[in-house]
């Protein structure tokens, strides 16, 4: 299999979000793998992070149609999904479209919405369509919601339910630069004029091209056993009131596909799947009772207490 298609789309969107994000490699590339498996990226920090800047520097690179929503206590699900109209003039209903209608999706601060309204994006990060009226709307491919949220403030916010927060394929934090970057940061131009300065560094034919290498990136089964060993360890009752769903499964099968890609292998070995663990199932087995800094404790946890199947391998 040749990954050098693979390596050269990685190298490119990295060095492209670097110039806005400093230090945050490892995060740049979980979104990266969450979107070439098809996934959501839920986000979650205390304000000032640059996690909008790095969702808005990926967009950019990725060069799809963008849309940003800042989520607020008023805003209602048509406000998403579009309405029909009456056209007094053709004396007919239309359909407008929202912006969900979109390939790259930001919500920023996805919590500040009502239950409703962000129950309204339930079936489109699913099942990639939009029904309104009885009548049902496909999405834009590739279709990705990148969402924010402030785990610090609760007033005037709203928990997301664990349906929709077991929907994101990730939970990402971005944590604080070091001095030396955070000076770096102080002293050049505002973070706003560096985006709207870059440019688009990948094309859609390359996008589809590196995810169907991805999807072909060998899974032995002693490495399936290992991930069903996880999920098992999960459900028993120690880590939190839920345990992995079968969604969640898949994510982390999918995200070590992407993860051994991006790092030269066309094949996954344990550590892909330790590595991209704690991203894809921290969100799935506390619910939204418990902090990210433990839900990961617990999924760290579940790491150590599996045998790791290197002598098979």
């Amino acid at each position: 299999m040749d990954l050098r298609p693979v390596e050269t789309y990685r190298d490119k969107i990295l060095a492209n979000c670097k110039k806005i994000i400093l230090g945050k490699d490892e995060v740049i590339l979980h979104v990266l793998e969450c979107f070439l498996c098809g996934g959501h990226i839920l986000l979650e920090d205390i304000p000032g992070t640059g996690k909008t800047m790095l969702l808005r520097a990926f967009a950019k690179s990725t060069g799809l149609q963008f849309r940003r929503i800042q989520f607020t206590p008023d805003l209602l699900p048509s406000d998403l999904t579009g309405i029909n109209f009456y056209n007094m003039k053709t004396q007919e209903f239309e359909f407008r479209p929202g912006p969900l209608f979109a390939q790259v999706i930001l919500a920023d601060e996805i919590n500040r919405a009502t239950p409703r309204t962000q129950a309204s994006m339930l079936e489109a990060m699913e099942e990639k369509q939009i029904t309104i009226d009885g009548t049902t709307y496909p999405m834009m491919t590739p279709f990705m919601v990148m969402a924010t949220q402030n785990p610090l403030e609760s007033f005037g916010t709203f928990a997301l339910p664990e349906a929709q927060t077991d929907r994101f394929f990730m939970r990402l934090k971005m944590g604080w630069m070091d001095r030396e970057q955070e000076a770096a940061v102080i002293a050049r131009k505002p973070a706003s004029v560096l985006v709207s300065e870059l440019g688009c560094v990948v094309s859609e034919e390359e996008t589809k091209q590196v995810q169907e290498i991805i999807r072909s990136v060998a899974v032995s089964e002693e490495i399936v056993s290992y991930m069903m060993d996880l999920i098992t360890e999960s459900r028993n009752g120690k880590y939190g009131m839920y345990g992995v769903s079968a969604r969640g499964g898949i994510a982390l099968y999918s995200a070590s596909q992407a993860h051994a890609a991006l790092n030269g292998r066309s094949y996954v070995i344990p550590e892909d799947v330790r590595d991209t663990a704690v991203p894809v199932l921290a969100h799935r087995i506390g619910g939204s009772s418990m902090s990210m800094e433990e839900s990961e404790k617990k999924v760290r946890q579940i790491l150590d207490a599996v045998r790791v199947p290197t002598e098979e391998l």
